[in-house]
């Protein structure tokens, strides 16, 4: 059996519709089904009921829930507490960042906080934010680097997991210029294109929370979707039409006029660039690094005093 395969049963268990549960785990809707399948011919019995309103549980698939969560939980325990005594005396560190951070804000925080001398090797990991949290929770990782916004927390919050702010950001709409150099999208005008972020992108989450009113009463329409915010800034420099961009990777374009605002300042949305901690998956490593971040951020909140 593919032990992936009781993740996915959860899935539909909790969703109750295969399209859904497939977006859920990432994978198409027929290999999704597919897997189910497998896994109730490895059972023996039918676990889900099909039917036009979505899937059900059988009584054997009600049975079979609660200890499917429970192993889940266990083989999850399990990798985290051997790989924290693996590497409790290890000097290394794993971090994972997301994609707009990764290649701009990460090196010179990098270079400024982490002296690979003192901390070993030091492993990156970029991606989505929504794979960057599932690693945090998975425990892949022992540090989370992304956007943040007060107002649209994050998965790490609701499990209470601790962070620091160690930088600050701004998302700015922007657009390519026209022949006279004004934006040839305006996020204010009638039906603008919108270059948008996808699902698993945290920087689409905060849009998305922030900015819906406004794009919904401007009818934006969306032309495309990505979560990687070089993409979408790509795209809007070749005048496929409006981003919000974080200021961190976007400036020197601004700076050269290859991209202009789209909308004035105050569409732009501030943001923080929060540093989480993992709760289990900790070394010596980590813990002199969490120490010595949270020194710098208690003696910056004092001189702001």
């Amino acid at each position: 059996m593919d032990l992936n395969w009781l993740s996915d049963f959860l899935a539909l268990a909790e969703h109750g519709n295969f399209s859904r549960a497939a977006d859920a785990r990432h994978v198409t809707q027929p290999a999704f089904s597919r897997r189910i399948r497998a896994l109730e011919d490895w059972v023996g019995v039918p676990l889900f009921d099909r039917g036009a309103q979505g899937a059900t549980l059988t009584a054997a698939g009600t049975f079979f829930r609660p200890m499917a969560e429970s192993l889940v939980r266990d083989l999850s325990r399990m990798r985290t507490d051997t790989r924290a005594i693996g590497e409790r005396d290890t000097n290394s560190l794993v971090i994972a960042a997301t994609h707009a951070l990764s290649f701009t804000f990460f090196p010179t925080w990098l270079r400024d906080h982490v002296r690979l001398d003192r901390f070993g090797t030091v492993n990156l990991i970029s991606d989505s934010m929504e794979a960057c949290e599932d690693a945090m929770m998975g425990g892949e990782v022992q540090f989370l680097l992304c956007h943040h916004h007060p107002d649209v927390p994050t998965r790490l919050e609701l499990t209470r997991h601790d962070s620091l702010v160690v930088g600050d950001d701004r998302l700015i709409p922007l657009s390519a210029p026209d022949a006279g150099g004004a934006p040839r999208w305006r996020i204010a005008d009638d039906r603008t294109r919108l270059l948008a972020y996808s699902a698993p992108s945290g920087l689409g989450r905060i849009v998305a929370a922030l900015r819906q009113g406004e794009l919904a009463a401007a009818k934006a329409e969306t032309v495309f979707t990505s979560h990687l915010a070089a993409t979408l800034m790509t795209m809007a420099k070749e005048g496929h039409g409006a981003a919000w961009l974080p200021s961190t990777i976007a400036q020197d374009d601004i700076a050269r006029g290859e991209l202009v605002r789209a909308a004035d300042e105050s569409h732009d949305i501030p943001v923080e660039i929060r540093l989480f901690r993992a709760l289990d998956n900790r070394n010596r490593a980590a813990d002199e690094l969490w120490q010595q971040l949270t020194a710098l951020s208690d003696t910056a909140n004092t001189s702001g005093l």
